[in-house]
């Protein structure tokens, strides 16, 4: 096949009226029948906006002119936001931010699960700016402008947005964009590095940056003399992820707390760690409480990672099973076990969950309640697993509402679950990313 033919795009802006909001935070409306997406745009507003991609099925366009403004309407705190895909509703009030994504939370199960629960849970929401403490920034070599680029992709995606700083950055991260990019432009392999991976603990920074030819000794030496200068470690990749080590400072250590359970958790700066850490915190206190654990019960920990909900759980249970599909996550989580003086009271296990686990000697002990927190695919594959383990209580943490209520239908009409209580963790500000927390007891 060939390469699809690109349509030409038109030159005079197109006013479109809003109805609603897509998924990912774009504005929806239609121009002469046919659908346009529109980034920055609102529901109710009319805007004159640039097509900027046209398809068969609908254009992409962004937000020029507000001609008739959506009451929940504010000035972007970015100055990039129209250029910069890193957000998508920084135009929206962050309150009306919120109830969006608590919209979406309920549309879904109601949808795509034909669920609903007893009772809505308040969202998670607190501070909405300087957050991300994980992220996969792009980086470009931009002769035009004879430097690098470095930040998140404009909305289209095609490039690599121009921005001087990024408030929902962790603040480590922030204001180093410029920095950054003139270290990246000062190395004799400037054209070759994609990206840079940033990763922020309680404790300091980490940058992990790839690059595709090798680096030269004065290469080197500039890395190490911009770690010094910024106290920010830096790792190198010059492959596959496998291929990550740590070049400077000689000894380096990333790690958070949740003070709530007076535990310290360490990670690598590739390590998956929940993204908003004050949010994080929230959720690791609401799955507790939901769980409500007196202390003698045996808890499953399904995607367990590092030890997130692991450790906090193994404060309140008398023993907590942790379920991993990644062996570096597992080892991890078992030194932050030891690390916490909790190895005796938590097992831990390297599974694929899409598979089998009921020959595990772990799995035919039995729980009393299970977590679930799984990628944005869902769970599907292991509901027959927690189903099957006795367990007369699941917390299921998401990244995805499509596939909670997916999940949640399954759970409830074929494995005998009332789904209790759900709600929305705004973990991702100004974005259209929708984390949410549930309850599920098993039907006496």
């Amino acid at each position: 096949m060939g390469k699809r033919r690109r349509r030409k795009l038109p030159v005079e802006p197109i006013i479109v009226e809003i109805t609603d909001l897509a998924h990912d935070g774009r504005g929806v409306g239609r121009v002469d029948g046919k659908a346009v997406f529109v980034h920055g745009a609102l529901p109710g507003e009319t805007v004159s906006a640039r097509v900027i991609d046209v398809a068969r099925k609908h254009d992409e366009a962004v937000c020029q002119e507000v001609l008739s403004a959506s009451a929940e309407r504010v000035e972007p705190d970015c100055q990039w936001f129209n250029d910069c895909g890193g957000c998508a509703l920084q135009h929206l009030a962050h309150p009306a931010q919120i109830k969006w994504k608590h919209k979406r939370l309920v549309d879904n199960l109601e949808r795509l699960g034909e669920v609903s629960p007893e009772q809505w849970l308040e969202p998670i929401s607190d501070e909405p700016w300087f957050y991300r403490r994980r992220a996969r920034l792009s980086a470009r070599w931009v002769k035009g402008k004879g430097r690098v680029l470095v930040g998140f992709r404009e909305p289209q995606g095609r490039f690599v947005a121009d921005v001087g700083h990024c408030r929902v950055l962790h603040a480590d991260i922030s204001h180093r964009l410029d920095s950054l990019s003139a270290l990246l432009g000062r190395l004799s392999v400037a054209g070759a590095v994609p990206q840079i991976e940033t990763a922020s603990g309680d404790n300091g920074s980490a940058i992990v940056i790839r690059h595709l030819d090798a680096l030269t000794d004065e290469d080197i030496q500039i890395l190490r003399d911009w770690s010094a200068a910024e106290g920010i470690a830096v790792y190198l990749q010059p492959k596959g992820p496998d291929t990550v080590f740590r070049l400077c400072p000689d000894e380096h250590q990333l790690s958070y707390r949740i003070d709530e359970f007076d535990l310290e958790l360490a990670f690598h700066p590739q390590n998956f760690i929940q993204v908003n850490a004050r949010i994080n915190r929230q959720i690791i206190g609401k799955a507790l409480d939901l769980l409500a654990l007196d202390g003698s019960e045996r808890v499953l920990d399904l995607f367990c990672g590092l030890g997130n909900f692991t450790l906090p759980l193994a404060t309140r249970a008398a023993h907590v099973t942790g379920i991993e599909g990644a062996a570096e996550l597992i080892e991890a989580a078992r030194a932050n076990a030891r690390r916490n003086g909790l190895a005796d009271k938590i097992e831990l296990d390297v599974a694929d969950l899409t598979e089998s686990v009921a020959d595990r000697a772990w799995y035919r002990a039995g729980f009393d309640a299970v977590l679930i927190d799984p990628p944005r695919s869902g769970a599907l594959e292991i509901l027959p697993v927690v189903a099957g383990s006795g367990a007369g209580k699941v917390v299921y943490v998401s990244c995805n509402p499509a596939t909670l209520a997916r999940d949640a239908g399954v759970l409830v009409r074929e494995h005998g679950f009332r789904l209790v209580s759900a709600g929305i963790a705004d973990m991702f500000p100004h974005t259209a990313h929708v984390e949410s927390i549930a309850l599920f007891e098993r039907d006496a």
